[in-house]
């Protein structure tokens, strides 16, 4: 990396491809790259002065590059990679590229099917406000950084590890914090036993003097922390975990919602703590937190504090604004799992109130694989409108198709669900039908986001 002057990054606009954009800007390097999607991270990279291309052509590609980066959805044919490969300069993907940083360091690698990019946010900010000076790639914008990666002095390399096709093979972490397996990307493994395996290899990695910290109240994680040989911590709500969460409770004052709850470390109480993400997913984020800082024996009244001051991520259960009186959030979720609990946040908040869910299904296989699943994912709102499936890079057909889950949806709730082909037509929809009575959320990975956005621009 010394040797490197100028990087290029085909796909700079992905969640980590950005990130790391930031942190090769913030090291020093000279970075542009090219970008075809929705520009979620446009404006991040453009306060940093970074150049990026609307679209990939071969004469995008800078004379004196010296790397070029590209993320794993970008084909074989793409003429930028083809221009690089002609001119014989060196190409990396971008887990590649992360674990040529990340590996250096002392790594502290988050991942599981749900919560990866919220907990390590949340790490990653209590130890910079700490002073631990950490280095961090998170796949959101964290609000309190207008951005999503730091770079510090610190020994610490806090990332956000992606298991789609086996990106975790790359990193060599000191520790691990492994939130939940529930079964994900079919269209790269065929089965449950295939996905679960990737977590299992993982935490074999883990070096005698790391940590596991894992979810005790999913099955399949426990069975999965056997395999590690290293020090393990379980954090939970389930009686047994090492790192036992009680008494939670949410807090609706006119200022503010938050979130209350204990952790207790073999029946010793740590502390009363106090969050301003929301849910009880959250809680089990925020506890893991808790727990690796308590392992590194930082002073917990000092975490608690900081922990309170986090404002969460963008797309994770965010609240955007109002239009009409009516509550406009939006959020990432795009697994049943997530959808449930997403929706079951907004209902032990919203308790009085329609909750309209906007829901855009991405990938045609998640949606195919995952169909019951996702049918039955709904009990908490009073209706959910269903986009077309967002493909996005992966897929451009698939042997579903949108209509379908709305049949679902409605065997299972009659009449709840509608199908509203695009985010212009659902925006219209529901512009018209709007009122102070509702909660309108935005759900999904693709471009959902912009419904609840126009909503919030237009009251």
């Amino acid at each position: 990396m010394e040797e490197l002057k100028k990087i290029y990054i085909i796909g700079i606009e992905g969640a980590g491809t950005s990130a790391l954009a930031l942190m090769y800007k913030e090291l020093g390097y000279d970075v542009s790259g090219s970008d075809n999607g929705d520009h979620f991270y446009g404006d991040v990279l453009a306060k940093k002065g970074i150049k990026v291309f609307d679209g990939y052509d071969a004469d995008n590609l800078p004379q004196n590059v010296s790397m070029v980066v590209y993320s794993t959805a970008i084909k074989e044919n793409n003429p930028e990679l083809f221009e690089a490969t002609k001119r014989n300069l060196k190409k990396v993907t971008y887990p590649e590229a992360l674990a040529e940083l990340f590996n250096k360091k002392i790594g502290v690698a988050i991942c599981g099917t749900h919560g990866k990019t919220t907990t390590t946010a949340l790490l990653a900010f209590v130890l910079n406000k700490l002073n631990l000076q950490p280095n961090a790639i998170v796949g959101s914008k964290v609000l309190d950084w207008n951005g999503n990666s730091l770079v510090g002095k610190g020994d610490y390399f806090v990332i956000e590890a992606d298991e789609y096709q086996n990106k975790l093979r790359y990193y060599n972490p000191w520790s691990v914090i492994l939130t939940g397996i529930d079964y994900d990307h079919p269209d790269f493994y065929k089965n449950f036993a295939d996905y679960k395996k990737v977590f299992a290899d993982f935490v074999k990695k883990i070096p005698g003097h790391g940590f596991l910290f894992y979810c005790n109240d999913d099955r399949d994680v426990v069975e999965v922390s056997e395999l590690a040989t290293c020090k393990k911590f379980s954090y939970g709500f389930s009686e047994n975990s090492d790192y036992k969460i009680k008494n939670e409770k949410i807090l609706i004052t006119e200022k503010e919602i938050s979130q209350t709850f204990e952790v207790f470390n073999k029946n010793k109480l740590l502390g009363k703590f106090k969050v301003k993400i929301l849910g009880r997913h959250n809680v089990l984020n925020a506890t893991t937190v808790i727990a690796f800082c308590h392992n590194l024996n930082l002073d917990l009244k000092k975490v608690g504090k900081v922990l309170n001051e986090f404002s969460g991520t963008a797309r994770r259960f965010q609240y955007l604004g109002k239009n009409k009186g009516a509550i406009l959030i939006d959020d990432y979720a795009h697994h049943p799992e997530e959808i449930k609990a997403t929706l079951q946040t907004a209902r032990s908040i919203y308790r009085d109130k329609e909750i309209i869910a906007v829901f855009h299904p991405h990938s045609f296989t998640r949606t195919e694989a995952l169909l019951d699943d996702f049918a039955q994912s709904f009990g908490d709102c009073s209706k959910v409108i269903v986009l077309d499936i967002y493909g996005s890079a992966r897929e451009n057909s698939g042997k579903i198709n949108s209509r379908d889950l709305v049949k679902k949806i409605n065997r299972y709730f009659p009449g709840k669900a509608e199908y509203v082909p695009t985010v212009e037509e659902a925006t219209k929809f529901l512009q018209k039908r709007i009122d102070k009575n509702q909660v309108i959320i935005s759900i999904g990975a693709g471009d959902v986001w912009r419904v609840t956005k126009k909503l919030a621009e237009n009251q």
